[in-house]
């Protein structure tokens, strides 16, 4: 299986990184939500950051910033999978820069919860804690966990299928289109078709639905 948490994450190596809102609070809304905290998680993957993202954002807005600098930049961890729920998210990543993973969580989340709060006028905390993570120990472990990401919707009733939900990686791992918006960068870590993974992940989501009252044990 995988190990538990460990206190310092090793560069080179994969996590499920996951995190829950405050007694289950809704987070995430609307569409302009779940994107509002993929971009902010895009925009902390870059090595050196000196502005807030909402300055950022305000910056280029007004023409003050060249976006090709930043994308120049690079990544401190590389985005394998991700689900965004209305409560909670998962990440699967890979640490490519000693603290790249606890930088990019502190920070997204800090920055998420400023907007989220100026936005709906409220105060406090949007986070439980820490962030919790897992390490990935090998490739096999590593597709079941995806499998697992991308069917949460569907374990939870918001989708009767994955590719209808919007806010996970899963059209990435199974749309044979190329797309410039694509964030996950997995083909070095998980060797399999498009096809196969389709086929992989739609043959469980009844059993995996079935296994819902003990995730707990499963992954978390």
């Amino acid at each position: 299986m995988v190990s538990r948490r460990k206190d310092v994450l090793v560069s080179g190596e994969v996590y499920h990184v996951f995190s829950k809102s405050i007694a289950g609070f809704k987070i995430f809304n609307n569409a302009e939500e779940y994107s509002r905290m993929i971009k902010t998680f895009k925009y902390y993957q870059k090595e050196k950051i000196n502005l807030r993202y909402s300055v950022y954002i305000k910056n280029l807005e007004e023409k003050k910033l060249d976006k090709s600098l930043m994308e120049k930049q690079e990544n401190i961890v590389e985005i394998i999978a991700y689900c965004l729920m209305p409560t909670h998210f998962h990440f699967v990543l890979k640490q490519i820069k000693n603290n790249g993973i606890s930088n990019i969580i502190a920070n997204t989340l800090n920055s998420y919860t400023r907007y989220f709060n100026n936005k709906y006028k409220r105060k406090g905390p949007l986070w439980q804690s820490r962030f919790k993570n897992i390490l990935v120990k090998n490739e096999e472990q590593l597709l079941h966990l995806t499998r697992y990401l991308h069917l949460n919707p569907v374990t939870s009733y918001l989708v009767d299928k994955p590719e209808d939900w919007q806010e996970s990686s899963y059209l990435e791992y199974v749309n044979e289109s190329e797309d410039n918006e694509k964030i996950c960068k997995y083909e070095d870590v998980l060797i399999i078709t498009k096809k196969e993974y389709k086929k992989f992940v739609n043959q469980r989501s009844s059993y995996q639905r079935s296994l819902k009252k003990i995730k707990d044990l499963i992954m978390e």
